[in-house]
């Protein structure tokens, strides 16, 4: 459960609490379409990944967000939460272990609200960004 976090605790640079998935698995890809609703045959069915012309089924995107959403909610409580936004940057194979992170890069104000901006991203383990964000976060 995310800690009472204070605004002026807070500093530009502090990093959020990181974590790294266990290698992306084809059950645990099957276990996110059915969670997530989102049963497109690219994510589970390696028939037809590779009649579309991609070596192997490759993780959601909508996945590797939702982990960033954890490092979030982990760190601050969801009701904090302002704006989050992610840009897909790389596709997830099979195998990688991704490692999800968020840093402070700002504070402001913003319609009253004492506010940090968190840049956020994932990254496999050879440092390739797969998905890349910002969140904006109330604090008191």
């Amino acid at each position: 459960m995310a800690t009472t976090l204070k605004f002026d605790s807070i500093q530009v640079g502090d990093s959020l609490p990181s974590f790294e998935t266990p290698p992306i698995s084809r059950l645990a890809l099957a276990l996110y379409c059915g969670a997530s609703g989102d049963h497109n045959p690219v994510h589970v069915d390696i028939d037809f990944a590779k009649a579309a012309g991609l070596p192997d089924v490759f993780a959601h995107g909508m996945l590797s967000m939702a982990w960033l959403g954890r490092v979030l909610t982990n760190w601050a409580p969801q009701t904090a939460l302002r704006d989050y936004s992610v840009r897909f940057a790389a596709i997830t194979q099979v195998g990688e272990r991704i490692t999800c992170a968020g840093k402070v890069v700002e504070k402001l104000e913003r319609h009253g609200e004492r506010c940090v901006r968190v840049a956020l991203s994932t990254a496999n383990q050879d440092g390739v960004v797969k998905l890349a964000g910002e969140a904006l976060i109330a604090l008191e």
